[in-house]
């Protein structure tokens, strides 16, 4: 028979302990490092950038419609937008970024990981260790406030509170009130982060956007400095748009991809195979 001392005893349940430990931080990802973009998925709307008038495919209500249409790229010139950063839920479609964690001390604990996006330089906090969201009327910003929890390893990201943005850079809106879904999934040296956007205000169904990143063994995340300047003199109070109905350019892109105008002008229904039988209806854009 073997004799196991209290201080034995003692020291097989610490390593127990430790062992059940150890299984269970091993059981989440380590996203530390810097990520380097790849652009293969969705390149004409990411580098080169959409055209005017192309809302196919996404599913925005009227209200968004609208604001697209109204939309005029000089609004880039003014002043107070060329160093407007990139949201959270848009920023992954430009640029390398950078991850690590923030860990307790004391615990070891996972407090938040910490996301820099090269663009604008932006810092991003995803809080790990259960915090709840704010209230409603809590202040808005451009990174919001998100939450992480592992879904085994995968890091489910909840983010709420954020400022007015943007899905596409050629007008088409993100509300306030816009609560956002992420994962990011690591296998290997690759990761994938996915964006899923509710939005009550602009949206007609949930958004959904892919990006992909590799892991870079030597990468940095270089300074982004942004200095604004006057590069077009303008009517004081003057603010770049179109009223409904006076954008005489919306059309271009349907004309030249010959795509019917309804179809380019997106909605819910336009997501789907089965819109192909109603777009065989429509007729064909003109110019005139």
């Amino acid at each position: 028979m073997i004799d196991v001392s209290r201080a034995g005893m003692a020291g097989l349940l610490l390593a127990v302990v430790a062992t059940a430990t150890s299984g269970a931080a091993s059981a989440q990802a380590n996203f530390a490092g810097v990520w380097s973009a790849t652009y293969a998925e969705d390149w004409p709307d990411r580098i080169p950038g959409p055209e005017l008038g192309d809302y196919a495919g996404l599913p925005l209500n009227d209200a968004n419609r609208m604001r697209a249409q109204s939309w005029s790229a000089s609004i880039l010139s003014l002043p107070h937008y060329q160093c407007r950063v990139h949201p959270s839920d848009y920023a992954n479609s430009f640029a390398d970024i950078r991850m690590w964690e923030e860990i307790d001390t004391d615990t070891q604990e996972l407090i938040a990981i910490r996301i820099q996006h090269f663009a604008w330089n932006t810092v991003r906090t995803i809080w790990m260790d259960g915090r709840p969201h704010p209230p409603e009327f809590a202040e808005h910003t451009s990174m919001g406030f998100s939450t992480g929890e592992w879904v085994g390893r995968t890091l489910k990201v909840t983010t709420t509170h954020l400022k007015e943005g943007w899905l596409r850079r050629n007008g088409v809106a993100r509300s306030d009130r816009a609560t956002v879904t992420e994962h990011f999934i690591r296998h290997g040296n690759h990761l994938t982060w996915s964006v899923f956007v509710q939005d009550p205000l602009y949206l007609e169904e949930p958004f959904f956007r892919n990006r992909d990143y590799t892991l870079s063994e030597t990468g940095r995340i270089g300074a982004y400095p942004c200095e604004s300047v006057i590069e077009v003199l303008l009517p004081e109070g003057y603010f770049p748009h179109y009223l409904p109905g006076q954008n005489e350019f919306l059309i271009e892109y349907a004309v030249n991809h010959a795509i019917p105008f309804e179809a380019a002008m997106g909605g819910a229904e336009t997501m789907y195979p089965e819109y192909v039988d109603e777009l065989e209806q429509l007729p064909p854009p003109s110019a005139e």
